[in-house]
């Protein structure tokens, strides 16, 4: 596979062609274009998996993915599926979220943009406030940390 980013503004093919050119003929190829967007950081993940996450589920005695797939719903909506009946849902619907932190409304990969996740994960902490929980901001959580190695 071979990646190529053009800058704002730029427009040289030049590169691009000689790749395209050299590619053998006697193969199919498929060609994918997408915006080079910032998404979110490894930090961030690891501060909404091992934080926020983490805080709501030792509060309320749920698990991650329960939690991240609720989080997702009151975020970004709700769509209705069919799923397999059991005893517990014979009508065989369930709610799930319309999208969530890395795929989007149809199930392909579209991870957040940096700004688009920074808002989501202050719903989260607003969320989790609304229910008497405090999620540290990232910053607080150094801050804590960097005492409690100090002590």
């Amino acid at each position: 596979m071979q990646t190529f980013f053009l800058s704002k503004g730029e427009r040289s093919l030049s590169k691009i062609v000689a790749f395209l050119s050299s590619l053998s003929k006697s193969r199919r190829w498929k060609l994918e274009i997408s915006e080079d967007r910032c998404t979110r950081s490894v930090q961030q993940c690891r501060y909404l998996n091992g934080v926020a996450y983490k805080i709501l589920g030792e509060r309320t005695g749920y698990e991650r993915d329960d939690i991240s797939e609720y989080c997702c719903g009151r975020y970004f909506g709700w769509k209705t599926v069919k799923v397999p009946r059991t005893p517990n849902n014979p009508n065989g619907i369930e709610d799930r979220p319309i999208r969530t932190t890395t795929t989007d409304e149809n199930g392909n990969r579209s991870v957040l943009s940096t700004t688009e996740f920074m808002d989501y994960v202050a719903f989260v902490q607003r969320f989790a406030a609304s229910k008497g929980i405090h999620i540290p901001d990232p910053n607080e959580e150094l801050e804590e940390e960097e005492q409690r190695r100090a002590a």
